[in-house]
């Protein structure tokens, strides 16, 4: 079957396969995006699939043939191969996309696991300054197989405790750090760690954000999503401070721009060189006790000026 069901693929993304390590899975050149190198993972075993540019993906093969716009005729094919027990049938009601964890997430949190995978991913923790206390707070695990094997998993859950956001960053060197799952990242990072009458920290990643330790919130990038800017303003959020990549300028100033336009005092916190997950808490801190007066207009035009 599983000749077949490649060869069904191949015709309708337009591109040959090419296997991976994991069991069932694997890359084509993908139809969404044009690229050098295949990102387009499909899973045949359990029909998920994904790329990793666009960041399309689905839980089974009918959704890819749906994305495709395929002719009907390849829907019986494939249904004909896999039959309705293994995937959902192609539907035409709109259903809410859930997230959920990895099936194959693994907590650190309670140390049974001692096998190397285990010792590898606590060993990449440590060495980026997490301690086992912020592997509890955060729900913090790893997957030693499936789409995220040899990844840290770090959840990101929302006011009511429901996860609202993952990110899943290898703990060996790879030329794919990350790999997060294919839903929106305009969410609240971490929002259910939140003190809204506090003032905010925004960073662009999970672990600046953790290093940062206080009221850090995770933008998954560097622009700021609209749901968070409704929440500031429905929390009447009054200070704030910016702290991006030391690369991330451009954005900042876009940054500023917006949360200025909803009257809140804005601390620019200029890095040099490194982030905020390189620099750790005990740098990190006197660089936000030090901006204690937000950021003026003549602050703006001289950043904007390059001074």
């Amino acid at each position: 079957m599983s000749a077949k069901l490649l060869n069904l693929l191949t015709r309708v993304i337009g591109s040959q396969s090419y296997k991976l390590g994991q069991q069932g899975e694997y890359m084509y050149w993908s139809p969404f995006i044009s690229h050098h190198k295949p990102k387009l993972q499909v899973n045949i075993d359990t029909g998920k699939w994904h790329c990793w540019v666009s960041n399309n993906g689905g839980h089974n093969l009918f959704q890819l043939l749906k994305k495709l716009k395929v002719s009907r005729k390849y829907y019986q094919e494939l249904e004909t191969l896999v039959g309705e027990t293994k995937y959902y049938r192609i539907s035409t009601e709109k259903t809410e996309k859930t997230l959920s964890l990895p099936d194959e997430f693994i907590p650190l949190w309670n140390g049974a696991e001692r096998s190397p995978e285990y010792r590898n991913a606590m060993s990449y923790l440590k060495r980026r300054g997490i301690t086992k206390s912020e592997i509890i707070k955060y729900g913090i695990g790893y997957c030693e197989d499936g789409l995220y094997r040899q990844r840290v998993i770090v959840p990101s859950f929302d006011n009511d405790n429901t996860l609202n956001y993952f990110v899943g960053r290898s703990y060996y060197k790879t030329n794919m750090k990350y790999k997060n799952p294919p839903v929106s990242k305009g969410v609240v990072g971490f929002e259910s760690m939140i003190d809204w009458s506090q003032p905010i920290v925004l960073c662009e990643g999970v672990f600046d954000a953790i290093a940062i330790k206080r009221n850090a919130i995770p933008l998954f990038g560097k622009t700021i999503p609209p749901l968070l800017m409704k929440k500031l303003v429905e929390c009447r959020v009054k200070s704030l401070y910016l702290l991006l990549d030391s690369d991330a300028q451009e954005d900042s100033l876009i940054n500023i721009k917006k949360l200025k336009g909803l009257d809140i005092q804005t601390h620019f916190i200029q890095l040099q060189d490194k982030d905020p997950s390189d620099l750790g808490f005990e740098n990190i801190l006197p660089l936000l006790k030090k901006e204690d007066k937000p950021m003026s207009f003549q602050d703006e035009m001289k950043m904007r000026l390059g001074f």
